[in-house]
């Protein structure tokens, strides 16, 4: 699968949360300029690969080219706004050769079953943003086995990443992003 880059985007909590208990995004993990970094990601994508929930909770306005992970079809459905794929009925690769055949940047943001679909896959880089001072108590990990007591950072590692150096995005919020990129 060469022919594609997944590039993982979340930002979360000190606690490794990317949603509350509900399931949506509370307003302590949105910020300017962490959406606006991700916008521009969304925008250079040759595909943008989500779960079924994210896709609903955010309407494809834009008319960007998803693929969206999905039970409900057997492998890959072509609907008005999106592909929708099953892993379980057709593999990665084939369903990206009908939903991004001239290959490119894959931008994965979620949510936690597709980021833990992806760590195993393979991450080629995993942008990671950070609400420092945030807690989300109960809330949905990025990846499953922080419910087990790893940090997201250990779960990157572990999935072959390395951490470059955190960069600030706004000062003001303490919001930070560590790019993690795969092994060379």
């Amino acid at each position: 699968m060469s022919r594609w880059a997944f590039h993982g985007h979340a930002i979360v909590s000190d606690d490794d949360r990317i949603a509350g208990p509900d399931g949506l995004t509370p307003e302590s993990l949105r910020n300017d300029a962490d959406w606006a970094r991700f916008q521009a990601a969304l925008d250079a994508a040759a595909v943008t690969i989500l779960g079924r929930l994210g896709h609903e909770a955010n309407p494809n306005v834009r008319g960007r080219n998803r693929l969206v992970l999905s039970s409900g079809v057997r492998d890959i459905t072509r609907r008005d706004d999106a592909w929708w794929w099953n892993p379980a009925g057709m593999p990665l690769g084939e369903a990206l050769a009908i939903a991004a055949p001239q290959g490119g940047v894959a931008v994965v943001p979620g949510g936690r079953l597709v980021f833990d679909y992806f760590l195993k896959t393979g991450f080629d880089q995993f942008h990671l943003a950070r609400a420092a001072g945030v807690s989300v108590p109960g809330g949905v990990p990025v990846f499953s086995a922080i419910s087990s007591g790893s940090t997201a950072g250990q779960c990157l590692a572990a999935g072959g990443l390395v951490a470059d150096a955190p960069e600030v995005l706004d000062p003001a919020a303490d919001i930070s992003l560590t790019l993690w990129r795969r092994r060379a």
